[in-house]
């Protein structure tokens, strides 16, 4: 890319990124100063299409004035407030707002929501209300938490412990007593699939399996995705989630959706619980809660899994847990504000009318060079290439730094190129994705 002009240019050492190869970055730096619309501006003044909704939040796109404004109206009425033994009524109207659209619609009641700060902390929450669930139904036995191979829940303790993805893991201990199903990604049987793919419903049996192993009475709660996001998109086979959620009523084992991607309209329904017509006893939420604009996470909780909670003394805290930013009130604006973005643009649906012209769009890339699978749902693509040998995951990288030297923004997760723009796309911006990424593939070979 061209040299960053010097009065752009900051010193790059004290911040140390996240998820990031600092010293190869540090190194050719990708700077962006300013978004809007579907755009990006990088530091050179370049216009970059934005085709990851920032890191699959920016659900609304960028520089929503808005939301800006009701930030900006918040902070002048009131910047912070305490949640424990205190409210504000902003964070009881956010709840309102999210429980009028919870996950599964009235009858699911799905109506109970924790406010968190992240979609890390959301996943964490939602174990640990599982665990207190069981404990205050007389299970105290069942402690043991389930998640699945190649699996994303975030980077706190819980989420890696449930969490399938290995250089997330390596290094740090973690949860005792966790166990893991089997991923669902079998390109020998499922490559190009257009749809849901045919085969592997029967994976979700690993959770009888694991309860052989272990015993009903020791699992707490099984955690996945409905759409596996961070780990490359990856669907779940036809029948797979019907499944598992039968296989945990059998067993009397909480299912948790881990909804922080495919929340608030990703799939082209406002949640993949209303998508796909399963309905799990909690659902972890982040990244579009606010078009990504303030940090905040939330949890959806069933009826059933708050009320059992809510016995004993009045005087008595019935869950030990909460964060300082809990409810935060500038949070909840944006939010807010964001919902109504949603609601008077049909957001939440608008990618199911997308889908079938992305899904063609996405699909004409097939034969390009070291294309060996894609994936899409509602609006979102995975983009599987074939590996060099002895060289996991440079391709993609490569091709990642072409396409932003050209204009466009993309996520590459090892060798898959993860693609999942603001619900506002229109046709032509797709097509420039489209174009970007093909004659990107053809420089690869």
């Amino acid at each position: 890319m061209p040299d960053i002009p010097p009065a752009n240019a900051p010193s790059l050492d004290a911040y140390w990124m996240p998820f990031t190869a600092n010293r190869q970055f540090k190194a050719a730096p990708r700077l962006l100063s300013a978004a809007q619309g579907m755009y990006y501006t990088s530091v050179d003044g370049r216009e970059v299409l934005d085709g990851t909704a920032g890191l699959w939040c920016v659900n609304a796109g960028h520089g929503r004035r808005q939301i800006s404004e009701a930030v900006a109206r918040q902070l002048d009425t009131m910047d912070y407030a305490p949640s424990f033994q205190m409210g504000h009524p902003i964070a009881f109207d956010f709840a309102e707002r999210l429980a009028a659209i919870a996950p599964g619609g009235p009858a699911a009641g799905l109506d109970r929501v924790f406010f968190a700060g992240s979609g890390s902390e959301a996943v964490d929450t939602a174990l640990k209300i599982a665990v207190a669930y069981q404990r205050a139904t007389g299970q105290g036995t069942r402690t043991r938490l389930i998640g699945r191979e190649r699996g994303y829940h975030g980077v706190g303790f819980g989420g890696i412990s449930v969490g399938g993805l290995v250089n997330n893991r390596r290094v740090f201990p973690q949860l005792p007593g966790t166990d893991h199903l089997r991923h669902t990604h079998d390109p020998a049987r499922n490559a190009f699939s257009r749809g849901l793919p045919e085969h592997g419903a029967e994976l979700a049996d690993d959770l009888e399996r694991l309860v052989a192993l272990h015993g009903a009475e020791t699992i707490a709660a099984v955690i996945v995705e409905p759409v596996a996001g961070s780990t490359g998109v990856l669907l779940p086979p036809v029948n797979y989630l019907e499944r598992l959620r039968e296989i945990c009523t059998r067993h009397g084992i909480l299912l948790i959706f881990d909804e922080v991607i495919t929340g608030f309209g990703r799939l082209g329904a406002p949640f993949a619980v209303d998508y796909f017509g399963v309905v799990p006893d909690l659902v972890t939420t982040a990244k579009g809660l606010t078009n990504g604009c303030i940090p905040m996470g939330a949890v959806f909780a069933s009826r059933a899994v708050h009320d059992a909670l809510m016995h004993g003394p009045e005087a008595q805290i019935e869950l030990f847990h909460g964060y300082t930013y809990s409810g935060h009130p500038v949070a909840c604006a944006a939010g807010l504000a964001a919902l109504d973005i949603y609601a008077g643009e049909g957001l939440l649906t608008r990618a199911g009318d997308i889908a079938p012209d992305w899904s063609e769009a996405m699909h004409s890339l097939r034969g390009l060079p070291h294309v060996i699978d894609i994936r899409t749902i509602g609006l979102v693509a995975g983009i599987e290439l074939a590996s060099r040998d002895g060289a996991a995951g440079e391709r993609a990288y490569d091709l990642f730094v072409d396409c932003f030297e050209r204009g466009l923004l993309i996520r590459v997760t090892g060798d898959i190129v993860a693609l999942s723009p603001p619900l506002i796309a229109e046709t032509g911006h797709i097509d420039r994705i489209v174009s970007t990424l093909g004659e990107a593939l053809k420089r690869l070979a």
